[in-house]
């Protein structure tokens, strides 16, 4: 019997280098490569923005109840400036490295800024930006997540306006207006996140010259409330700076 199992053992050790040999090479798995997440700036996207601005406005007086200023008589200038917070909506469209959007921006503002009447000693003009808007196109080029871009379209802008006694501080006659105007812009957003960018951005808005009516208030003594003062030549530019966080809606989409 034990003659029996040393041979059985001497058998398995011989044929164990054989079945070995005989067994087929395994083929080695390889890692596959790694392939980088591209970012994707198409679809609507909302957000929002804040920052500060400055409008330069030059007045001219144009007439002052019935007397006539034929050419207008320089009032003065001075700058209105503030700060500003608001939001976007808009939709882009990404093609390879291009990007083109539409975006609609509404903001409230407190631009405020005044000057010494150069026509008539001892009053001061004022003026106050309460809010403005802008619709514009987008072109811009991406790298993966940072965008670059230019915008250009339309601008609307409410405004208030004040002229005050200097000595007193009493409303001697006001006015408003909505004026419409052009707007061009530059911008860097950065993607941090799927859905999640955040940018900074200039504006320039061009908001021409135009008649401004202007009419007595209540605090004039003598005069009745409402009554038609003049006509104001008031040209302006409006220069913004902002910081936007913007957010992509629906589902992030990843290009590989």
């Amino acid at each position: 019997m034990k003659a029996v199992l040393l041979g059985t053992i001497a058998l398995i050790a011989l044929a164990a280098p054989v079945s070995a040999a005989d067994l087929a090479a395994q083929p080695s798995i390889k890692a596959l490569p790694m392939v980088a997440r591209i970012y994707d700036w198409s679809g609507f996207y909302a957000g929002i923005d804040g920052g500060g601005g400055s409008a330069h406005q030059c007045w001219d007086v144009v007439n002052a109840g019935s007397l006539i200023f034929a050419p207008p008589l320089a009032m003065g200038c001075h700058n209105a400036t503030g700060g500003t917070a608001g939001g976007q909506v808009g939709y882009r469209w990404q093609i390879a490295n291009s990007v083109f959007g539409l975006e609609a921006q509404g903001n409230w503002a407190d631009f405020a800024g005044s000057n010494v009447n150069l026509a008539f000693a001892g009053v001061q003009d004022e003026s106050r930006i309460d809010a403005f808007g802008l619709f514009t196109g987008q072109v811009g080029y991406v790298w993966n997540n940072v965008l670059l871009y230019v915008k250009g379209g339309a601008a609307g802008v409410r405004e208030k306006y004040r002229v005050s006694d200097s000595a007193t501080g009493l409303t001697i006659d006001k006015g408003r207006e909505t004026r419409w105007g052009g707007a061009v812009g530059a911008g860097l957003e950065f993607g941090f996140a799927p859905n999640w960018s955040v940018g900074i951005e200039y504006d320039h808005l061009f908001m021409g010259r135009r008649d401004v009516d202007f009419f007595f208030s209540t605090g004039t003594v003598g005069i009745p409330a409402g009554d038609r003062a003049g006509t104001a030549r008031i040209s302006q530019d409006i220069d913004i700076g902002l910081v936007r966080v913007n957010y992509r809606l629906g589902d992030a989409v990843a290009k590989y």
